[in-house]
């Protein structure tokens, strides 16, 4: 019994072989018999009527609207460091101090000698006053000089009459010699009286002229007093000015996003400003800065609508939209590319500076367009020619293209069409002989025969040769 049942299953194995290989051998002789090729059955889709989005895909990297580089403009050693990494500052909290005693005592230096020369100043007034009231008193003293000599003036005229009388009386025997001396000796004294006065008055305008010079002099001093109070005070002030930039602030709120600086370490400012801290100004806002091929960019326009996605929320889609497209061109490797830098609303903090972003860009939208799949306008039939119109016969907006139907004898057929936007999948057809419904060969149809594929210059140029399908 155990015999036969080996010798059933034995035969039972040959019929399966041989079925097998006839199975092989009739799909061998339908695909690559004699010449001939057997009928494969075309894939049609549907020409439909539906919303269309065309979008330019890109990549760009995360970053903040506003970068800060907060430097020091000093040189020395950081005593404190008061903020790191992720730090939310707010504008001017102080994130580092440098060491200041230096600067301390050269502040007290300049203080001590403004006040050298606000008192020179006050002693330089106090000369211009007294130097005034010797003025005064000159100026006084000569008039009553001048009174004198005019009282002088007077006496001696009187002095010349009375001698004038005396004279005449003595000439008429009337009166006597005696007193035309007298008379004489008294005209004389005026006269000299009034020489004196006017001597006096001569040396009191020349000690006015002293007095006056004296005066300008300190006034000149004042002005030069004045101008050295200036000048102090402007060497206090940028000694105090140096003494604030040893207190590192931060100049905007924000959140630091990177701190290349250490305790103790020295910074050395003599040539540039190093840079201490990165302060991003409002991470609520973030721009992408998206590579865009120099192919696409003139389909980019500022509001086009952006979804973008990143790697650390896969399952997350953002929006955005683009703010411009820079006019700097970047070349790598001979491709120029264009940067766009695109807005976006990042109210929970969840995106952060670095990241990468997969941009979609929309460029047009049509909410009821006639369009077709891709693959339609890409399908040419294997091999031979098919029926219809040639691609120019159609004319309109939008760019050329074709596809095909099938006729009454279940033949492509080319039918010219005008193609508008596409979304990568289908794309918008504008003019041509295609109505809703009317289905479309995307695929499939004969096989290359073994003559075609024995010999490549029989099939149609491009046509690669399909080998056998076994299902």
């Amino acid at each position: 019994a155990s015999r036969g049942d080996n010798d059933v299953r034995r035969a039972w194995l040959w019929i399966v072989v041989v079925l097998a290989a006839v199975g092989a051998a009739g799909s061998y002789l339908q695909f690559w018999g004699d010449g001939s090729a057997a009928v494969a059955p075309y894939r049609l889709a549907r020409v439909e009527r539906g919303p269309l989005v065309a979008t330019v895909r890109a990549t760009g990297t995360l970053n903040p609207v506003n970068t800060i580089l907060v430097g020091s403009q000093l040189s020395g050693q950081v005593v404190e460091v008061l903020a790191d990494f992720n730090t939310p500052v707010q504008a001017g909290q102080v994130v580092a101090r440098l060491f200041s005693d230096q600067i301390r005592s050269r502040r007290d230096a300049a203080r001590a000698d403004l006040d050298q020369a606000r008192a020179d100043l006050a002693m330089r007034r106090a000369q211009v006053e007294r130097a005034k009231a010797s003025l005064r008193k000159a100026e006084a003293a000569r008039l009553d000089q001048i009174a004198q000599r005019d009282r002088a003036l007077a006496q001696s005229a009187d002095a010349e009459r009375t001698l004038e009388r005396v004279s005449d009386l003595a000439a008429r025997q009337v009166g006597t010699p005696t007193a035309v001396e007298q008379a004489t000796t008294q005209r004389d004294v005026m006269k000299a009286g009034v020489a004196s006065a006017e001597a006096q008055i001569a040396s009191n305008e020349a000690e006015i002229a002293g007095l006056r010079a004296d005066l300008a002099l300190a006034e000149a001093q004042i002005a030069s007093a004045e101008a050295a109070i200036l000048q102090r005070e402007a060497k206090l002030r940028d000694v105090e000015i140096d003494l604030t930039r040893t207190d590192i602030r931060s100049p905007v709120d924000g959140v630091v996003v990177k701190r290349e600086v250490e305790l103790g370490q020295t910074v050395a400012a003599s040539l540039s400003a190093p840079t201490l801290f990165t302060i991003a100004q409002d991470l609520r806002r973030i721009d992408i800065y998206a590579s865009i091929d120099e192919a696409d960019v003139g389909q980019i326009k500022p509001d086009q609508p952006v979804t973008f996605t990143v790697s650390a929320y896969p399952s997350r889609t953002f929006s955005g939209k683009v703010r411009m497209v820079r006019l700097g061109a970047e070349t790598v490797q001979n491709v120029v590319t264009y940067t766009a830098v695109i807005t976006v609303d990042n109210a929970d903090l969840a995106l952060l500076p670095g990241m990468t972003a997969n941009v979609q860009i929309v460029t047009d939208e049509r909410s009821d367009v006639l369009r077709v799949q891709n693959a339609a306008l890409r399908f040419r039939p294997f091999g031979r020619a098919a029926a219809g119109r040639s691609r120019t016969d159609v004319t309109g907006d939008g760019q050329p293209g074709q596809v095909y139907v099938l006729d009454g004898n279940d033949e492509p057929k080319v039918i010219p069409v005008r193609v508008g936007i596409t979304d990568g999948s289908t794309t918008e057809i504008v003019g041509g002989d295609l109505a809703e419904g009317v289905g479309v060969i995307v695929g499939g149809g004969p096989r290359p025969s073994t003559a075609a594929v024995s010999h490549p210059n029989a099939s149609s140029p491009g046509a690669p040769p399909r080998g056998p399908r076994m299902f």
